[in-house]
């Protein structure tokens, strides 16, 4: 099974009530992160090794993972002298590996990338955004990334618009509302496959969604594949509170455990 990256070193300044004291990636989703419910999400389908790079306030998320045994299962302390844990039962993400690595503070996601390849071992790897919630069929979209041969897969949706929509016509009359409908366009949702040789578009300074991208796909090597399910990335305020209620009604599409 290929390696997870999952990029979390972003500032989140449109989120600030929320990080101003911890990365985005760790927003809470019903009491979870939400690179947590991501990265449940792929395990859930077989993928369970993952390195996050981390940049603004990388050490909450790293404090996180390196206590997650203690936060999930029961303790005793002794704390004497000798002081020591003992930790009761195993929690469900046993089977995870998972690799923090400190990209920096302003370095931009290309350089993250490039920053984190030498954990990346194998052919290809799955790369994220570290604060988007999806339903996507890993298994589907690795197969569609095989069968074009090419050097980068990027996942795309048609998100609703933010906006209701009037239409109007030649004479100013308006003739109908849509609430909020799918926008004809597509747009990059993230969950990319990438093969090991995109390193020579990379350099530690570059925008993943710019140079890299552009020059992937101004030589063919750069297929869109068409998610018609679930996504939703957490941006601002607005959308934590979205999310929190999906989850707390118990409609949660990215939930597969």
């Amino acid at each position: 099974m290929i390696k997870g990256l999952i990029l979390a070193g972003g500032l989140g300044t449109r989120l600030r009530e929320e990080t101003e004291f911890k990365p985005k990636p760790m927003v809470e989703v019903g009491g979870r992160p939400i690179i947590w419910h991501i990265m449940k999400n792929l395990s859930t389908q077989g993928l369970n090794d993952f390195t996050i790079a981390t940049g603004y306030k990388g050490e909450t998320i790293k404090d996180y993972f390196l206590n997650y045994h203690s936060r999930n299962n029961d303790v005793t302390l002794n704390l004497g002298v000798n002081s020591s844990v003992i930790h009761h039962g195993l929690h469900d993400e046993s089977e995870w590996r998972v690799t923090i690595a400190n990209t920096g503070e302003l370095t931009m996601t290309g350089g993250r990338v490039f920053r984190s390849l030498k954990y990346l071992v194998g052919d290809r790897f799955l790369c994220t955004y570290g604060d988007g919630l999806a339903d996507i069929n890993f298994k589907e979209l690795m197969e569609f990334h095989l069968a074009h041969g090419k050097k980068a897969t990027v996942t795309t949706v048609q998100p609703l618009s933010r906006f209701g929509v009037m239409d109007v016509d030649s004479k100013g009359v308006v003739t109908q509302f849509r609430e909020k409908p799918i926008m004809d366009g597509w747009v990059n949702a993230g969950f990319f496959i990438f093969e090991k040789s995109i390193v020579e578009y990379l350099d530690e300074n570059c925008i993943l969604e710019q140079e890299p991208l552009a020059k992937l796909a101004s030589e063919g090597q750069l297929v869109a594949y068409r998610h018609h399910g679930f996504w939703q990335p957490m941006d601002t305020l607005r959308e934590s509170i979205f999310l929190n209620e999906m989850w707390s009604e118990g409609n949660a599409p990215w939930k597969n455990w």
